[in-house]
């Protein structure tokens, strides 16, 4: 950076301008400015300043993502003997700022995790972190939210990362996973009504689940699995805990999509969906759409990762066709974006029926694909008064190309006479959806020129 290293009351100044110069020119030469500060060697010095200060918000979260970033991307510039300095640094720097801004306690929770991933001298620490904050309760938010971000942080592309490093910290992680739940499940058994930090906990245990490095025993008969499903269960559970606790669900169904490894787990998780069920028609009933929309997530979650043993042993065990049934439910509600989301799903199952090209098997599956494609009839059909046909751009027409890819598709199995007249009968209103993909793809071969599937993961 030209001129040396810029005087504290400069960078605030810089800081200042950026966030509220009403001339656009001037944020613009502060942006500039700061930007170069954060790529020279004075940014490890000079947020390191900013944070002790703790003049204001601003300057604290500028300082905090300059922190992260170079950690992120210059690593290499600090020699390893000053490590531990920065470390020790970081957390007091988290502690101490714990309350003035969740955005800049984020910025630092990214930092030491990025700093523990990259510091292969720190050994052991999420041990070392629990033992330090998790008996604080002013100081579990913060810690919860590395915790959160660690692994997160495994795969990212920012890191300098190895190979060798890489599977050591996963093997890290893993054999401290089970350190991580007990004391997510302390935090949510103490929470009484704190809903943020019930959000929290359900984060953290998602983002493990995504990593995969959960225990599966320890995980089937842990309490976390039961609070997961009371609360989504609950009829009062508000829209932010109802999607966190979704998002955890559909992290754990996808982290066993490999079934027979994850047998115990796996059961619980078959059982625990399917008994929401009650609480889908609930939300329906009070027609809360963020509530359908994340039941049907689950939903399709669950289906996605049962289909293998819902093809090879179809009404057998965790082969259960009443994982369809929840699917199909889905697809008479209403608003079309909630049966979109199992698309992805009914399109690989086709794929599969096909592929195995069992008559017998299609048989079974026959009646399901039936009433799917009645569903997106009705879904396709045209209000009385709509005038011309819908534009290929807006909302409802990119729907109707989805469900002509998808009839496209599933069609094998029922027959396109078939489906074309019960498809008229039911959309009498508009046209059927096979007749519009027979317009708009000329019933082309099975397989050619596939669409790219949805992935509601």
């Amino acid at each position: 950076m030209e001129g040396g290293k810029p005087t504290l009351p400069l960078v605030y100044q810089a800081v200042q301008a950026l966030y509220h110069d009403p001339d656009p020119a001037g944020k613009e030469r502060a942006s500039v400015w700061l930007g170069e500060l954060q790529r020279s060697m004075y940014a490890w010095e000079i947020s390191d300043q900013l944070l002790q200060l703790k003049q204001d918000v601003e300057s604290c979260y500028f300082a905090a993502q300059t922190m992260k970033m170079k950690i992120q991307t210059s690593f290499y510039e600090l020699p390893p003997e000053t490590h531990t300095a920065l470390r020790d640094s970081l957390l007091s720097h988290i502690q101490n700022l714990k309350d003035l801004s969740p955005i800049i306690v984020t910025q630092l929770a990214l930092a030491i995790a990025d700093l523990a991933l990259q510091m292969a001298s720190w050994k052991g620490c999420v041990q070392t972190l629990i033992e330090k904050y998790g008996n604080d309760v002013s100081s579990m938010p913060f810690l919860i939210e590395i915790l959160t971000v660690l692994p997160e942080e495994v795969h990212s592309r920012s890191l300098r990362i190895g190979a060798n490093r890489r599977t050591e910290i996963i093997e890290d992680l893993a054999y401290y996973s089970t350190t991580v739940v007990t004391l997510l499940v302390t935090c949510a058994e103490k929470s009484g009504h704190d809903e943020k930090m019930l959000i929290k906990v359900f984060r953290c245990l998602g983002s493990w689940f995504n990593l995969g490095v959960l225990d599966n025993n320890f995980m089937a008969n842990n309490q976390l699995l039961m609070i997961l499903f009371q609360v989504l269960q609950r009829d009062e559970t508000s829209t932010n805990l109802h999607e966190a606790a979704s998002d955890c669900v559909c992290s754990a169904l996808y982290a066993i999509e490999n079934v027979a490894v994850h047998m115990p787990l796996a059961m619980q998780l078959f059982q625990g969906v399917l008994s929401l069920e009650t609480a889908y028609h609930m939300a329906v009933a009070r027609e809360d759409l963020d509530k359908v929309l994340n039941y049907c997530r689950i939903f399709t979650e669950l289906c996605e990762t049962f289909l293998e043993m819902t093809v090879r042993t179809p009404g057998l065990g965790m082969g259960d066709l009443r994982i369809l049934e929840l699917l199909l439910i889905c697809a008479g509600h209403p608003q079309y974006e909630v049966v979109e989301i199992s698309f992805n799903f009914w399109y690989r199952l086709g794929e599969h029926l096909y592929k195995m090209n069992d008559p017998a098997l299609h048989r079974v599956f026959k009646p399901y694909i039936q009433r799917l494609l009645h569903s997106l009839a009705r879904h396709c059909q045209l209000d009385p008064d709509h005038e011309g046909v819908p534009e290929d751009t807006d909302d409802f027409g990119e729907f109707r190309m989805r469900v002509s890819d998808l009839v496209k598709d599933v069609i094998f199995l029922v027959g396109s006479m078939e489906c074309a007249g019960a498809d008229s009968v039911a959309s009498r209103d508009g046209p059927p959806c096979c007749s519009l993909h027979q317009h708009r793809a000329g019933w082309r071969d099975e397989r050619s020129d596939r669409p790219e599937p949805l992935h509601v993961r």
